[in-house]
């Protein structure tokens, strides 16, 4: 890939008072866009992370830590909040919260009216599974490899309504997109009210093509509920381009968000239908706020957001998907023709990201897990179900290719044992 020459005065971080203009970031002065594999760039991102030194963390998919200036920022909102206690929350909590959400619509793509913030992406999902007025019969649609926690309320609801699922088995290879539209098409009936569909396969990082199968879907009558937790400020798109009907994400991950921050978007439309998990007669049947009625909140959590896409902005989409999708094809290129290696991963880099799952025979995913992490001090997951057996490779921002050389080097080693 052929190199850049970038500008960068400096990649100095300060904290900026809550709801600043873009023009105040938590750069001190701008950077000039860079090549994905530029290591100026990445090793001064890499220096605003505080890592541990015991092992590489390649396990980023479930929580990416914060940035340390939006760390920093947020323990200081804790500080301000806990400060001005309850006169914050009977003053300004609101408006505040309303800013986010604006900030928040604007940066994913949709309107103000359609987002609420939420914990995470499970009670994001997990609201609309609960709040749809099932009858016995209704079917919905899902895939085998979709995250655990929604499909556990889809069985839930099947107890407690009558509810059938419909569950199809997404190829790691597929020949097409069309392949995928055509699997869910064939689940659906005249039943079916509700299809869920990953943006992005929690366990072996492949894209979905959404928009595709909305089309498809809504064709047929047929609702669509996304799982983004792994695509928010991870890929470059816009919500209301995909034309699904729900969409649910948390920001803790590719955003960098602290712990307890997710949104769910529900278009303007469909508001009106969904019942609120939890009571709430303050807000009108088609006001998205019914959906948010949680109770007090930590709202240094959410004030912290701002912080976070300050940091996101600055960077940029289209650059942090570029750089994600560098590190894993680095390290993927590597492995994959490598005798006793299984890659659970789409072969075309077009499909996945930063995440990739690796296998190799004749090692169970535990296993390999413990062994990488106890003799390579390399920290994954192991995933061992729906076909998938292997560990998760999530590389961040802050990760090198020399750590990436040395994930290589293991697996190599452990595959000629």
């Amino acid at each position: 890939m052929p190199s850049k020459r970038i500008f960068l005065k400096t990649l100095a971080l300060s904290a900026i008072a809550p709801f600043a203009s873009k023009a105040n970031s938590v750069f001190e002065e701008s950077i000039m866009l860079s090549n994905t594999s530029s290591d100026g760039f990445w090793e001064q991102i890499r220096n605003d992370y505080k890592l541990k030194p015991d092992y590489i963390n390649l396990e980023n998919g479930y929580y990416s830590m914060a940035a340390q200036p939006v760390l920093n920022a947020y323990l200081k909102e804790i500080s301000d909040k806990n400060l001005e206690a309850s006169y914050y929350l009977r003053t300004e909590q609101f408006n505040d919260r309303d800013k986010i959400r604006k900030r928040l619509a604007d940066l994913f793509g949709c309107k103000l009216e359609e987002l609420i913030i939420t914990r995470n992406t499970t009670e994001s999902l997990d609201t609309i599974i609960s709040g749809i007025d099932w009858k016995a019969g209704d079917e919905a649609v899902m895939a085998e490899q979709d995250y655990g926690s929604m499909l556990d309320m889809f069985k839930q609801q099947a107890r407690r309504f009558g509810i059938v699922n419909k569950v199809v088995f997404i190829p790691i290879n597929p020949k097409s997109d069309e392949e995928l539209v055509q699997l869910y098409e064939n689940a659906i009936t005249p039943k079916t009210r509700l299809l869920m569909v990953c943006h992005m396969i929690n366990i072996t990082g492949q894209i979905l093509p959404v928009k595709k199968i909305c089309e498809m879907a809504h064709s047929k009558g047929v609702e669509v509920l996304v799982d983004g937790a792994h695509a928010i400020a991870h890929l470059d798109f816009r919500i209301d381009e995909l034309g699904c009907d729900y969409y649910g994400s948390s920001l803790h991950k590719w955003l960098g968000a602290p712990l307890g921050a997710g949104i769910l978007y529900v278009k303007k439309e469909k508001i009106t239908s969904v019942w609120p998990l939890f009571g709430e007669a303050n807000f009108n049947d088609d006001d998205i706020l019914k959906l948010n009625h949680t109770g007090t909140i930590p709202v240094a959590t959410n004030i912290a957001i701002h912080h976070a896409i300050d940091y996101h902005e600055k960077i940029g989409i289209q650059r942090k998907q570029d750089r994600l999708r560098f590190l894993q094809n680095y390290w993927v290129s590597k492995v994959k023709d490598v005798p006793r290696i299984i890659l659970n991963t789409p072969s075309d880099i077009n499909r996945s990201c930063a995440i990739a799952n690796v296998g190799i025979e004749g090692i169970a995913p535990a296993e390999l897990a413990k062994i990488l992490l106890e003799k390579f001090k390399i920290w994954t997951v192991a995933i061992d179900y729906a076909n998938v057996h292997g560990v998760r490779i999530t590389p961040h921002l802050y990760t090198t290719t020399t750590e990436l050389d040395q994930l290589v080097a293991a697996l190599k080693k452990l595959a000629r044992a």
